[in-house]
């Protein structure tokens, strides 16, 4: 019987290490965050675009103006590393531009754009 009983005591679960193993994972997240945020990523406002012929390229010269396809006023869309994470406007921050973000895009929608 004394058999048993060291059978059971080593079968019983250790309780005392449970929040240890509910805290690990979550540990190890904000650790691999921190690797992540010394990444450099490019940034990129985009005013807008347009398709042109390369005959019409070729004609550019100063003081040309293309039209582009989107209406003064518009929010302009904030890019990093080519997928769309927010709309924003032009503001200037002293004597240099700056843009204000007015419309964060859902991170859902973000995922499926890449």
């Amino acid at each position: 019987m004394a058999e048993e009983e060291t059978v059971a005591e080593e079968v019983a679960p250790d309780t005392t290490q449970e929040p240890n193993q509910d805290t690990k994972p979550e540990r190890e997240g904000v650790e691999n965050l921190k690797v992540l945020e010394n990444i450099d990523v490019g940034l990129t406002v985009e005013v807008g675009s347009t398709e042109i012929k390369i005959r019409d390229l070729l004609r550019l010269s100063e003081g040309s103006v293309i039209e582009l396809d989107r209406l003064a006023g518009d929010p302009l869309d904030i890019l990093v590393n080519g997928t769309m994470i927010a709309k924003g406007e032009v503001v200037m921050v002293g004597e240099r531009f700056g843009i204000r973000f007015s419309e964060i895009v859902d991170p859902a929608k973000r995922v499926e754009s890449l």
